[in-house]
């Protein structure tokens, strides 16, 4: 099934790319969150008539997004304190929640979704160098300490 992209998709394709997708895919995700319109002769005249506006959308999400990562990398290292056994192992772990709410209250807005741990969640104290990706081709490494209380 062949679909045109209203925003840029990570590994899928950019604005306005008429891509081939499975129609699953189309029917039950881009076409319902309003990232892509089903390609025919019509949708394809109406996506011509708006290109000029999502194209600017896009680079004031990108904009958007290089600040940020100026914001958030400005912050320096981000230091949670949980609870920790004799071991030094954590009672729990820290998630993604945990480290949104951490850098949102050091000050600069993230999103839980924005965050990548592809090793899992913090499961041990010291530095954990987690990636947050703020928009396509835009991420950053940020230091997250976390120190053990008792």
């Amino acid at each position: 099934m062949e679909v045109i992209l209203l925003e840029n998709i990570e590994n899928l394709g950019s604005l306005g790319d008429k891509v081939s997708v499975k129609s699953g895919f189309a029917r039950n995700y881009l076409v319902p969150q309003g990232k892509a319109k089903m390609a025919t002769a019509a949708s394809l005249a109406e996506f011509q008539a708006i290109r000029a506006e999502l194209e600017k959308a896009a680079a004031e999400a990108r904009e958007n997004g290089e600040a940020r990562l100026a914001a958030i990398a400005a912050l320096g290292n981000i230091e949670i304190a949980a609870k920790v056994g004799s071991e030094g192992k954590l009672f729990g772990s820290i998630g993604t929640a945990d480290i949104a709410d951490a850098i949102t209250s050091a000050g600069s807005a993230v999103e839980k979704r924005e965050i990548r741990l592809p090793e899992g969640a913090i499961r041990s104290t010291g530095e954990h160098e987690i990636n947050i990706h703020l928009y396509t081709e835009i991420d950053v490494t940020v230091t997250v300490v976390v120190v053990g209380e008792e």
